[in-house]
Formats: structure tokens, C-alpha cells, sequence
């Protein structure tokens, strides 16, 4: 299986042309065998598309709706991504939390992105008392068996999963490889369980991932690569990133 690392510039950079500016400096990094991507903001994406035209890089929206068209303001749909974007996160946990995606809202927009022929970025975790309690196992599990309710059967080659303990997403703090492992084996089995070829989906580690701790996660078993946050602003670190899953 080929390794994936997808930098999530969220709500940065502060203007699209500094986000081109980031965009070709991702595309200059030195080629190797692993899939690389960047989501960028929905305003961006035009302009880092054109930014990335003729490169590996692969460009992601960092959210989509659930319907084609519609009265939902500051919404994107699917059709809107049109010779854009390959895919998109779909339930990242910030988007969770500040949007009100719940399970069901999740299911929905797998589906829809899925079915519009996008690959997908299904992002699953725990929070920190969820963790702190021992739920990891059961809430990883849940979030998997709901939010791929409505996935088309004949689209799941376009799926990816990224792990992400909300508890070390932006606080320095990541995971252990060990936890890491241990998630990413829970998520296999909840796939499994869906009727999904787990063998055959990615699984991304998300959380404070940086240049400095990327190494310990590149080794880990059942780690396919990562999705990275602040550090994929700083295309010299996130080529230091991709670098670690090419070894």
C-alpha cells in the first residue's frame, strides 16, 4: 500500500497568495515514493488547483456538504469541486465541534463525496476525558460503524481513515506509536466488521505531528502515513514529514 501524507492548512494561510506561495514550495519537494496532498481553504482552492497543475500533489477541500445544491450558506457541495479538488476531509474534529457534525451529519457527507467519486478523509477520535476513561476502543469503533452508514459499497477503494485523539491535535502532546498502533488496529476491526476490505484502506495518524516526532509514527504498525496540521505550513518540515514514510 502506498503511503499517504495530506497537510490540513485549515484556516491558513492568512491570503490565497500566500497560499499559492506555500503550494509551490510543496510541489518543489523532492519526489518520492509517497502520495502527497494539501487541503486548503475553500477560497484557496481555485487558485492553489492552478498552483498544483502538473504536480503530484494532490488537492483536498477540508469539508463538503451533503447536498447537491441548495439554501445552506457558506456551504460547498461536491458538483463545486469539480476539476479541483481529488477529495476531502470529511468530519474533522474541529469541524465537529464548531458545526455541529454529529454522527449522523458525518454519514451523510461520506456518502455524498464518496458517491460524487471524491476520496474520502474520514477523520475519527476520542476526547481527552474519552481517552482518559479508557473509551478509545469503543468510541473509535462507533464513529466508524456510523459515519460509513451511508457509503455507496462500490466506492470504498476511494476511503481513507485518519486517527485523530482530539486530546493532541494543536497541543504539542501527541499520541504514543503504541496507542497509535493500538487505534489503528480497533478502526481495522470496526472496517472489518463493516463489510469493508480493512487491508486495503489507509490509515492516517493525526495529532500534533511534527518533523521532530514524525519518525516514532512512520515505524508504527498499522500506520500508512498522517495527516498533518501546523507543521504542514512549513514546507521544508513537511517534506522532512513525507521524507520519514519513505523509509
Amino acid at each position: 500500500m502506498t503511503r499517504l501524507v495530506i497537510g490540513n492548512w485549515k484556516m491558513n494561510p492568512p491570503t490565497i497568495a500566500a497560499a499559492v506561495v506555500l503550494a509551490r514550495e510543496v510541489a518543489a519537494l523532492p519526489s518520492r515514493a509517497v502520495e502527497i496532498g494539501v487541503a486548503a481553504p475553500a477560497i484557496a482552492l481555485p487558485a492553489v488547483a492552478d498552483a498544483l497543475r502538473g504536480s503530484r500533489v494532490a488537492l483536498y477541500a477540508q469539508d463538503v456538504h451533503w447536498a447537491d445544491a441548495g439554501a445552506f450558506t457558506g456551504q460547498l457541495a461536491t458538483s463545486m469541486l469539480a476539476g479541483l479538488a481529488t477529495g476531502a476531509i470529511v468530519g474533522h474534529s474541529e469541524v465537529r465541534r464548531d458545526q455541529g457534525d454529529d454522527d449522523a451529519r458525518v454519514a451523510k457527507k461520506v456518502g455524498r463525496a464518496l458517491g460524487a467519486g471524491l476520496r474520502v478523509i474520514l477523520c475519527v477520535g476520542e476526547n481527552e476525558a474519552q481517552y482518559a476513561a479508557g473509551e478509545t476502543e469503543a468510541v473509535v469503533s462507533r464513529q466508524i460503524g456510523a459515519d460509513l452508514a451511508d457509503a455507496p459499497r462500490d466506492r470504498l477503494a476511494n476511503l481513507v481513515v485518519a486517527y485523530e485523539p482530539i486530546w493532541a491535535i494543536g497541543t504539542g502532546r501527541p499520541a504514543t506509536a503504541a496507542h497509535a498502533t493500538s487505534a489503528a488496529a480497533t478502526i481495522r476491526e470496526a472496517l472489518t466488521r463493516a463489510g469493508i476490505d480493512a487491508k486495503m484502506t489507509p490509515i492516517l495518524y493525526g495529532g500534533s505531528v511534527t518533523a521532530t516526532g514524525v519518525a516514532e509514527f512512520a515505524r508504527a504498525g498499522g500506520i500508512d502515513g498522517a495527516l498533518v496540521g501546523g507543521a504542514s505550513l512549513r514546507a521544508t518540515e513537511f517534506g522532512e514529514i513525507v521524507a520519514a514514510f519513505d523509509r
